[in-house]
């Protein structure tokens, strides 16, 4: 039989085309299922054998905790800290707290214990006063008024504007008739000494959504520009019923509002300099997914 050249080569891209797009399918949903897989992390060996070993003495307080210490924010005795990777955040970040959060459930400390010393934790009603300092600082929070991380630079060189405004109106002020002018001149949007006006603290509330009310009406956080998430889903195990997917866990918010800010307001490649901040969720995560797959109960137990 004669073999047509033409048509085999037609038929056998046609085939290798169908193959890729199967492949291209199915890293989709191996992605879709997994969607911690493609990060750029430090070793998990170091987590691997303390979860083999079991829980560790805290050498500050003396508890026994897996992994870390969720009062002290350091790691235990069989997790050597210069094991742990150690991430540069390009801003500060203060972690507000509900007193009624369980501390072991939380994933607020995994910023503190990889990112140290540019991430605060306070406890509420404790919250640092923002007022004088509101056109540096930001809150991610979901909200009718809340802004996306593109526009970030834009509200708070506004903010900028209103405060100067608001001062030179000041009717209490005996300056104020000679400075009004010259400080709406200044305060020009497009101006090009307002365009270096830059985020230098976040706030994130770490409790559940349905205790989020109290802290977000404190009257120590109105007033600041409020920051959403719009497009991250949650991959967290604890997934509160009745909440969007798009209500993310606290570690969670952390990281993919840096790696937006990164992109977005830096304008810079990002190449994963953040993903170690999802050193312990996502080594816990697939922990929780193996249980769920082989119905391990030692194995649920060893992440609480």
């Amino acid at each position: 039989m004669s073999l047509n050249l033409p048509i085999f080569l037609k038929e056998s891209e046609e085939n290798n085309s169908k193959y890729v797009e199967i492949k291209q399918s199915q890293t989709t949903s191996i992605t879709s299922e997994d969607p911690l897989q493609n990060l750029c992390l430090a070793s998990q060996e170091v987590l691997q054998k303390a979860q083999q070993t079991g829980r560790s003495k805290c050498l500050k307080c003396g508890g026994s905790r897996m992994f870390y210490c969720y009062t002290c924010y350091v790691p235990v005795e069989n997790v050597p800290i210069e094991q742990i990777p150690h991430v540069k955040l390009p801003l500060t970040i203060d972690i507000i707290k509900h007193p009624n959060e369980t501390d072991g459930k939380s994933t607020a400390i995994h910023a503190k214990l990889l990112a140290p010393e540019f991430v605060n934790i306070y406890t509420y009603p404790c919250i640092p006063e923002y007022e004088e300092k509101d056109h540096e600082v930001a809150l991610v929070f979901p909200g009718p008024k809340s802004v996306s991380i593109k526009d970030i630079s834009f509200h708070l060189q506004k903010k900028i504007q209103d405060n100067v405004r608001g001062k030179n109106d000041d009717p209490d002020k005996p300056s104020s008739k000679h400075k009004k002018t010259e400080g709406r001149e200044g305060c020009d949007l497009n101006d090009s000494k307002w365009k270096g006006t830059t985020l230098k603290k976040i706030i994130f509330i770490d409790s559940t959504w349905n205790q989020t009310n109290k802290i977000l009406t404190d009257e120590r956080l109105q007033g600041l520009l409020q920051v959403e998430l719009k497009t991250r889903k949650t991959c967290f195990w604890r997934h509160q019923k009745g909440k969007p997917d798009t209500f993310l866990s606290t570690i969670e918010a952390i990281y993919y509002f840096l790696v937006d800010y990164h992109t977005d307001i830096l304008k810079e490649k990002y190449k994963g300099q953040y993903d170690n901040l999802l050193f312990f969720y996502s080594f816990m995560y697939q922990l929780i997914k193996n249980a769920k797959c082989f119905g391990n109960k030692e194995m649920k137990k060893c992440i609480h």
